[in-house]
């Protein structure tokens, strides 16, 4: 859940690869998963579609226990706005989700006004006004 990710678990991301375009969705879902890899692309499991991923840098190390990397991955499920916009996400989102336009390598993102469903008001609209949740 990006509640629960820290910025010093992400530090050593370098790059978020895009898988699609990103400029249309409201908000992406991302987590912290284990995988064999700094930079490739992951295999996914879920239901859905994964979104993009990050790329760790060459000072990243992996788990010694298990000899992997923890990387984010960011996808949506069926269910999600972007493809159910009426559905069970029509207004609020996923624990997990963040407007994508406030993520970047390193940076965990946050919720928007947007990624939440709901419009800015007239006056913050006419200011040119955004604030994260």
């Amino acid at each position: 859940m990006s509640a629960l990710i820290s910025d010093d678990e992400i530090k050593d991301e370098i790059e978020l690869v895009w898988l699609e375009d990103i400029t249309s969705l409201d908000y992406i879902r991302q987590s912290l998963d284990r995988l064999p890899n700094r930079s490739s692309k992951p295999a996914y499991f879920r239901d859905g579609r994964m979104v993009g991923y990050a790329v760790l840098g060459p000072k990243a190390k992996a788990s010694r226990a298990s000899g992997t990397f923890r990387r984010r991955v960011f996808w949506l499920l069926p269910h999600d706005r972007d493809s159910a916009p009426d559905g069970l996400y029509a207004v609020g989102a996923p624990a997990e989700a963040v407007d994508p336009r406030t993520v970047a390598a390193g940076s965990r993102g946050r919720k928007t006004e947007r990624s939440e469903g709901g419009p800015p008001s007239t006056a913050m609209q006419e200011l040119g006004i955004t604030l994260p949740l």
